[in-house]
């Protein structure tokens, strides 16, 4: 039931942020999110360890989210806190997809190969559905690019986060079903 649940607060955070950008009111959302990830962390056997994952993703989304702006493949919307990095609302999308690594996302662990397949694929089907709902725009002439960049860093970013993960998958699995 737990992963359930990480699966339903994932896309209500992603949708929050996503419109929250498109509208320029991200703060809820983000706060929102906010709120969410340290309940996770809160409630995880091993606070510490996860925190850690936490940061490491937020640290990969956040380099990888700039290089692409900085390239202008993609225009984000609603620059909050800078025009210099990704924004704000990005960042509390990769503490989302962290919170799903060792609940919703954890049957990924065993087979990396899948996971950088699903983030080949999703990764960038994400970036465009955010970016048909408003919350950013492909740079001039970049969308396929963009998605190709996109597509890679994902492939990369699944297993990669596994990697950095050291929970074994046997305490998460018997703490989640």
């Amino acid at each position: 039931m737990i992963k359930f649940w990480n699966f339903v607060f994932f896309q209500v955070g992603w949708f929050a942020c996503v419109l929250g950008a498109a509208h320029q009111q991200v703060v809820w959302a983000v706060l929102g999110s906010l709120a969410y990830i340290a309940f996770h962390i809160w409630r995880c056997p091993n606070s510490q360890q996860e925190f850690s994952l936490l940061a490491k993703v937020l640290l990969y989304g956040i380099t990888t989210d700039t290089l692409i702006m900085y390239l202008g493949l993609i225009d984000f919307q609603d620059a909050w806190p800078s025009p210099l990095v990704s924004p704000a609302w990005m960042w509390a999308l990769w503490l989302l997809v962290a919170s799903t690594l060792n609940s919703s996302l954890s049957w990924l662990r065993k087979n990396p190969i899948l996971g950088s397949v699903l983030g080949a694929i999703c990764g960038p089907l994400s970036y465009e559905a955010g970016i048909r709902l408003g919350a950013a725009n492909w740079g001039s002439g970049a969308q396929i690019v963009g998605i190709c960049l996109i597509s890679l860093v994902w492939a990369i970013a699944i297993p990669l986060f596994f990697y950095w993960d050291q929970t074994p998958i046997e305490g998460v699995l018997g703490k989640n079903l």
